[in-house]
């Protein structure tokens, strides 16, 4: 049983709402990034949720790390738990399922982090963001890369050397956000945007996923994902309905 991670599957039909609870910051240690990377997995392995929503509260998604934790890290402890932890970080992009991260109050650090694995982020206008792992004489332990192919490596440079917060203009400005919103709109404005994905085309969303994760092989897993789909029931159903009704129509069933 989880203490600070719960997924929510009655919200609205078809979507999962992952939430991080450990108030009053939601500050990620070893043990909350592990169970939203257990949360997450079940999630993936469940074929009735169509998208997920990631969300802390209405106050904050998650304030950064724990460091009190990393204060009291050994070296060789360090070393020991770092696979484990950076793959919690990355967990989100793992997901077969569109994933968005509705950000309340702040997303710095692990929280942040954790929010660029995921599809789609929507934040409050009045939101803080920033990876301020540098200031602590650390660096972002998964957040690097996904920033660098985001917002490009010279921006990611700036924000990673320097450690310092960007406003919700500036996020939007960079391309680290994707919609700034009311600070009470954040979390409909998700469910929303997840709602797109019910009873969508699983099977095709989850293979152009793992193309997109796939990085500079990307072109390479696009033909192996694209041949794949053939005679799947949703590429039968969705070929067909294209050809006959025009796009849009096809009922896809995830087989």
């Amino acid at each position: 049983m989880a203490e600070f991670v719960t997924v929510d599957r009655g919200v609205a039909e078809g979507i999962a709402v992952l939430r991080i609870g450990r108030p009053p910051m939601n500050l990620i240690d070893l043990q909350v990034a592990l169970e939203v990377a257990a949360a997450a997995a079940d999630i993936g392995g469940d074929p009735s949720i169509s998208a997920v929503v990631v969300y802390g509260d209405e106050r904050v998604f998650s304030a950064g790390d724990e460091q009190a934790e990393l204060a009291a890290l050994t070296p060789e402890h360090a070393a020991a738990i770092v696979p484990d932890f950076q793959a919690a970080l990355n967990c989100l992009a793992k997901i077969p399922q569109p994933t968005v991260a509705a950000i309340t109050g702040y997303a710095l650090g692990a929280g942040l982090e954790l929010a660029l694995g995921a599809d789609h982020r929507i934040i409050g206008d009045n939101v803080k963001l920033g990876l301020p792992q540098i200031k602590a004489g650390l660096i972002p332990l998964a957040g690097i890369r996904r920033l660098s192919l985001l917002i490009g490596p010279a921006k990611a440079k700036d924000l990673v050397y320097s450690g310092r917060f960007v406003d919700a203009k500036e996020a939007a400005a960079l391309g680290l956000v994707d919609a700034v919103v009311a600070p009470d709109d954040v979390f409909a404005s998700a469910m929303r945007w997840a709602e797109r994905f019910v009873d969508g085309p699983s099977l095709a969303l989850a293979a152009a996923k793992r193309v997109f994760e796939a990085g500079t092989h990307g072109h390479d897993r696009a033909r192996t994902e694209w041949a794949e789909l053939f005679g799947s029931e949703d590429q039968l159903v969705g070929t067909r309905s294209y050809l006959v009704d025009g796009p849009g129509v096809a009922r896809f069933t995830g087989r």
